[in-house]
C-alpha cells in the first residue's frame, strides 16, 4: 500500500494550479523534453552522417588494398589469384593509381589517376552508381571519367578532351637528358618519353565525397600503366579486394598476411580512413554529452520545485509522520514526482524527437526558405538531404538517462523532508 499511498499523494502535489509550483512544474517538464528532443535528434543525425559516409566510402573504395611499400607492385599475377582463394574475398581487380597533370585550355590541376579494369573492378567497387546522367563508365581506348567538382574546376563535359602528363617518367627523362648532352640523337627519344596523352571524357562522377570528386580521374588500366612506364603484365600500383562483410575485413586482412611477399602490404578500409571516422566518433560522443547537459539543467529546475513543495508542505509532512507515515513513504512522495516529470518530459520529448527526424529536410527547406538558415549546406556537407538513422539502443539510452538524471533530482529535498520532527513541522505557521 506505500506505492499507491506515496503516488497519489505526489500526483496531487504535481497537479496544475494556478501557483508558482505548477509553473516552475510545467518548465521543468519542457526542459526534459527540449533535452531529449536535441539529443535524439543530434545523435541520430550524426549515426546517419556516420553510416551515409561509410557507404559512400565503400561504394568508391574498395574493402582491402594490397600495395608494394616501394613503387609498383611486380609479378602480381600469381598474387591476385592467391588473394581471390582466400577465405572471406569475393573478388579482387588490379589497378594503376598515381598524381598526374591534367590540362584543358589555360586551366591545368593536379589530379589522381586510376587506372582500372572495368570488368573486375565493378565487382569490387560501386563506382558505376556514382555516374551523372549524360554519360556512362566507358573506358574503353584513350577515355576517362573525371570527378564532378575536377570537371568543373576545369570547365569541361562529357565529349571534352583533356591531356594528361605524367610526372611517372620523371626519371627517365633525367636519364635521356644526360645522354642527350654526349649524343643530340637520343633527344628524339626525350621527346618520346615526355608526349602527353589526349583522354576524351566519357563520364562524370559524383560520390559525395569532395576529395575524390575534386582530385580522381579514372582511365583504363593500360592507360595508367603506359603513362607511369609499367610493363602491362608484370608491374601495377596495387591490387584491390572486396570482402563478404565490410566490418570483418580486418579478419581477412589477418588470413591474406601469409601469401603477400616481402615488402607488399595490405589496408583495410578502416585503417585508410581511421582518423577521420575517429574524429566523427569523437564529436558524436561529445555532443551527447554537452547536450547531456541541458536535462541535468532541467533536473535542477525539479530540485527547485520540490524544495519550495517541502517548505509550501512542512505542516502537511508533519501531520503525515504524526499519524504513522514511515520514512520511506515520505522519500517516495518526492521521488514519485521526480520520476512523474522524467515519464512525461520522456514522453513529449521522445514524440517531437522523432517527429523532427521523420520532418528534418522539410524543416530545414522551410528555414532556408522563411528565415534564409543554411543548416546543412550542401556545399559543405556534400548531402543534398540531411541524413539520419535512428539507432533504438541510442534512444534507450537517452531516454533512461534523462529519466534516472530526474529521479535523481529529487532525492535532496526527498532526503530533507523525510527528515522533518513532526513537533517542529507541526509548530510551523
Amino acid at each position: 500500500m506505500k506505492a499507491p499511498f506515496s503516488l497519489f499523494l505526489a500526483l496531487r502535489y504535481l497537479k496544475p494550479k494556478r501557483t508558482f509550483v505548477s509553473v516552475i512544474t510545467l518548465i521543468s517538464i519542457l526542459g526534459v523534453t527540449l533535452g531529449i528532443t536535441v539529443l535524439i535528434l543530434v545523435i541520430s543525425v550524426m549515426t546517419g552522417f556516420d553510416m551515409e559516409l561509410r557507404s559512400k566510402v565503400l561504394g568508391f573504395e574498395p574493402h582491402i588494398l594490397v600495395q608494394s611499400n616501394s613503387d609498383a607492385l611486380e609479378n602480381w599475377q600469381p598474387l591476385l589469384k592467391k588473394i581471390r582463394a582466400t577465405p572471406g574475398v569475393v573478388a579482387a581487380a588490379p589497378f594503376v593509381q598515381g598524381p598526374v597533370i591534367a590540362e584543358y585550355g589555360n586551366q591545368r590541376m593536379t589530379p589522381v589517376i586510376r587506372g582500372i579494369d572495368v570488368a573486375q573492378e565493378l565487382k569490387v567497387t560501386n563506382i558505376a552508381q556514382f555516374i551523372l546522367p549524360g554519360g556512362k563508365l566507358d573506358l574503353s581506348g584513350d577515355t576517362t571519367v573525371i570527378g564532378a567538382d575536377l570537371a568543373l574546376t576545369l570547365g569541361v563535359f562529357v565529349g571534352d578532351k583533356i591531356t594528361v602528363y605524367s610526372p611517372g617518367n620523371i626519371k627517365p627523362v633525367l636519364e635521356a637528358l644526360k645522354k642527350a648532352e654526349q649524343d643530340p640523337k637520343a633527344l628524339e627519344h626525350v621527346k618520346e618519353l615526355v608526349l602527353p596523352r589526349d583522354l576524351t571524357i566519357t563520364g562524370i562522377f559524383r560520390s559525395g565525397r569532395y576529395a575524390y570528386d575534386s582530385n580522381f580521374l579514372l582511365v583504363p588500366l593500360y592507360v595508367g600503366q603506359e603513362l607511369y612506364g609499367m610493363d602491362a603484365d608484370d608491374a601495377l600500383t596495387g591490387i584491390s579486394v572486396k570482402t563478404a562483410d565490410a566490418n570483418r575485413a580486418g579478419e581477412v586482412k589477418q588470413a591474406l598476411k601469409p601469401h603477400l611477399p616481402s615488402g607488399v602490404a595490405a589496408a583495410t578500409w578502416e585503417d585508410l580512413n581511421k582518423t577521420f571516422f575517429d574524429a566523427i566518433a569523437m564529436e558524436r560522443n561529445v555532443m551527447f554529452f554537452l547536450l547531456l547537459f541541458i536535462i541535468v539543467v532541467a533536473a535542477f529546475g525539479i530540485t527547485n520545485t520540490l524544495i519550495t513543495v517541502t517548505v509550501q508542505k512542512t505542516r502537511e509532512i508533519g501531520i503525515m509522520k504524526a499519524l504513522g507515515a514511515t520514512t520511506e513513504q515520505i522519500v517516495w512522495v518526492f521521488l514519485a514526482q521526480g520520476m512523474v516529470v522524467g515519464f512525461f518530459g520522456n514522453l513529449s520529448g521522445l514524440a517531437l524527437g522523432m517527429t523532427l527526424i521523420k520532418y528534418r529536410n522539410e524543416f530545414k527547406d522551410w528555414l532556408a526558405e522563411t528565415l534564409h538558415i543554411q543548416v546543412f549546406p550542401a556545399d559543405i556537407y556534400q548531402f543534398s538531404k540531411i541524413p539520419a538513422q535512428v539507432v533504438p539502443h541510442d534512444v534507450a539510452i537517452i531516454c533512461i538517462s534523462a529519466f534516472v538524471i530526474c529521479s535523481l533530482a529529487a532525492l535532496i529535498p526527498a532526503y530533507f523532508a523525510a527528515r522533518l520532527d513532526p513537533v517542529k513541522a507541526l509548530r510551523q505557521e
